[in-house]
């Protein structure tokens, strides 16, 4: 622990995953804000070494900033854990939980909560019986518009809007690129909302959530990460009710998940005020342009006080 009371902390950023340069961009935003907080901070890459350095530097705490496999499906928070090495972020059980979206969806709906109509298909199923049965069958289940998505991984990589089922084949090929199961999913139109929940030991709590409004309309990597490609509005321009509603939900669901510190439930609230989980995002992005640090900055708090309550909670 340093002199000020601050601690040592390593953030772990980079990886080998499709989402390198994003988790890049959340590590260096990440560690300036903890060491403005009075931490001393160490950034790395996950390597060979990374355990034996992890021994040799003794920190007080881990802050994975990994983002896609290797970040998020729980493995290295169970390595982590069998070491004894505090870290911030949801255990290895929720993490996996979160990171697979059917299984996160199949659990939502059981609790009863509403989630889209989907299906998920492993690439393997186009192989055992044929590409042109199983599309056809996913149009007569689920119909367009749809929505296609790996069912591991984030930043809209491997996302595609179904209007016209002629385009649902590529889909499929642009999704298995990302992932060897594809999601697809009913549209659902509305309010698009991301709502952070964060727990510093009081209890989970939302954040105010904040509203997406793509300038091409379409949520996309190139929209999430470049200034300029989608407006946010922190908080929501939704009435006080559907917003209390919605912050209830993603708390509920962070707790149904077994989420830890923080997380991101992303939601859609259509015309009659539902409130539709779409997925949920156990290590969200801090870069300059992600949601989470808008919602902690629209609650009236600094990101460097809520980085600081996040390590310490870990830590303790």
């Amino acid at each position: 622990m340093t002199k000020n009371n601050g601690l040592n902390v390593t953030v772990l950023a980079g990886g080998i995953s499709h989402e390198r340069d994003v988790s890049l961009r959340s590590g260096a935003r990440l560690s300036d804000e903890l060491r403005r907080a009075g931490h001393t901070v160490t950034v790395r890459e996950p390597n060979a070494t990374l355990f034996a350095d992890l021994n040799d530097a003794a920190p007080d705490v881990v802050w994975p900033a990994l983002h896609g496999a290797g970040g998020e499906d729980g493995a290295l928070q169970s390595l982590l854990r069998a070491r004894g090495i505090a870290y911030v972020g949801s255990d290895s059980e929720a993490a996996g939980l979160a990171w697979f979206k059917p299984t996160a969806k199949v659990l939502v709906d059981r609790a009863g909560f509403a989630t889209p109509k989907w299906l998920s298909l492993p690439q393997e199923t186009f192989r055992e019986l044929g590409a042109g049965g199983v599309l056809g069958e996913v149009l007569a289940g689920i119909g367009t518009p749809a929505v296609v998505k790996p069912a591991q991984g984030g930043s809209a990589q491997g996302v595609t809007i179904v209007e016209d089922e002629n385009a649902l084949p590529r889909a499929m090929v642009d999704t298995y690129t990302y992932s060897e199961t594809a999601l697809v999913e009913q549209k659902v139109t509305g309010v698009e909302l991301a709502i952070t929940v964060i727990d510093t030991g009081d209890g989970p709590r939302a954040l105010p959530a904040v509203e997406i409004e793509p300038v091409s309309g379409v949520y996309s990597f190139e929209a999430r990460y470049n200034a300029g490609e989608t407006m946010f509005y922190a908080p929501a321009r939704i009435e006080d009710a559907v917003a209390e509603r919605a912050a209830e939900t993603a708390v509920q669901i962070h707790t149904l998940l077994g989420l830890r510190h923080i997380s991101r439930i992303d939601v859609i609230v259509d015309a009659e005020g539902v409130v539709w989980f779409l997925e949920a995002n156990m290590l969200p992005g801090l870069t300059e342009t992600s949601l989470a640090p808008l919602a902690i900055q629209a609650a009236g708090l600094t990101l460097s006080s809520v980085y600081d309550e996040l390590v310490r909670s870990a830590a303790a």
